[in-house]
C-alpha cells in the first residue's frame, strides 16, 4: 500500500474525527498518557514523534515496569493506553474489566546477556562463561529486572534456572525496577554484566558500552508483548493505538529489534 494512501486512510479513520467541534485543539492540549514497558522506550519514542509529525496530535509517554503499571491501573491511574511486556498482564486486566478489550499483540521480545567492555565476563549464547565465572567466584554484581513485577526479569530468572545458574547467581544479583534500569546497572562499571532486553542492545549508547549475546528463546516462556486501550481512552489514544498497528508503526518495532506477530 503506498505510503500516501496509508496516511490518508489512517487520518480518515482516526485523527479526522478529532476535528469535530474543535476536539483536535483540545486533544493537543490534553495529550493522553501512554504507559509503556521500558524495553520499548526507544521504539515508542520514535513512534510518538512520527505520529505527531503526521497528525499534529501529541501523546505523553510514561515508561516503567509492566507489573507496576498494572497495579497502578487497578488503582485508578489515568493511563489511556498500556503497552505491556507480557500479554498475560493485559489478559488479567481485561478479565477484571480494566481494559476495553483483550488487546493486540504488538511485538515479541528476546533476552540478551550483556557485559561492559573490560569486564571479566564474556557474553556467549550458552552462558558458558557466566557459569565458569560464577564457579570461580569472579562475578561480583549481575543485573536483571526485578522478577517480582518485570516480565524481562521473570524471563531472565527462567533462563538462569534452565541453565542451572539461578542459585549460583543470586548472591551477586542487582535488581532493576525495570529492564531499562537493569541495563543501566549492567553497564555501570560496578557490575560484571546482566540480562536485558535484546532490543536495548541496538541503542547506540548501550551497544557501544559493551558486548552481548542472544539467549536461546526456548530457555524461557515467550515474551509476547500486548497492548490495550483503557475503558476511558479518548480519540487521540485510539488514533495512536491504530497508528502502532499500521505498517509504519510495525516497521518501527522491527527496526528496534522486536519480532513482529504473525501476519504483520
Amino acid at each position: 500500500m503506498p505510503l500516501r494512501f496509508q496516511r490518508r486512510a489512517f487520518l480518515a479513520s482516526g485523527a479526522a474525527a478529532l476535528a469535530l467541534g474543535g476536539a483536535s485543539a483540545r486533544a493537543s492540549q490534553e495529550a493522553p498518557v501512554i504507559a509503556a514497558a521500558s524495553d520499548v522506550q526507544f521504539a515508542i519514542e520514535e513512534a510518538a514523534q512520527l505520529f505527531t509529525a503526521e497528525t499534529g496530535l501529541r501523546v505523553r509517554l510514561s515508561l516503567g515496569s509492566t507489573g507496576n503499571f498494572a497495579r497502578q491501573i487497578r488503582a485508578g491511574a489515568p493511563f489511556e493506553l498500556f503497552l505491556a511486556a507480557d500479554e498475560q498482564f493485559i489478559a488479567d486486566l481485561h478479565a477484571d474489566g480494566f481494559t476495553r478489550d483483550a488487546g493486540t499483540l504488538y511485538a515479541i521480545g528476546r533476552l540478551a546477556l550483556i557485559a561492559p567492555h573490560g569486564a571479566v565476563l564474556t557474553p556467549d549464547a550458552g552462558l558458558d562463561d557466566l557459569a565458569a565465572r560464577l564457579a570461580a567466584g569472579q562475578i561480583r554484581r549481575f543485573a536483571i529486572a526485578n522478577p517480582e513485577h518485570a516480565p524481562y526479569g521473570m524471563r531472565a530468572r527462567e533462563a538462569l534456572i534452565t541453565r542451572g545458574l539461578w542459585e549460583a547467581v543470586q548472591p551477586a544479583l542487582v535488581l532493576g525496577e525495570n529492564v531499562g534500569q537493569a541495563a543501566q546497572f549492567a553497564l555501570s562499571g560496578n557490575a560484571d554484566g546482566g540480562i536485558i532486553a535484546s532490543a536495548l542492545t541496538r541503542v547506540p549508547q548501550i551497544a557501544q558500552r559493551g558486548t552481548h549475546a542472544l539467549i536461546p528463546e526456548d530457555w524461557h516462556a515467550p515474551l509476547r508483548q500486548s497492548m490495550a486501550l483503557m475503558p476511558g481512552a479518548g480519540a487521540v489514544a485510539e488514533a495512536f493505538y491504530t497508528f502502532l498497528q499500521t505498517p509504519e508503526g510495525r516497521a518501527i518495532m522491527a527496526r528496534h529489534g522486536f519480532s513482529l506477530p504473525e501476519g504483520a
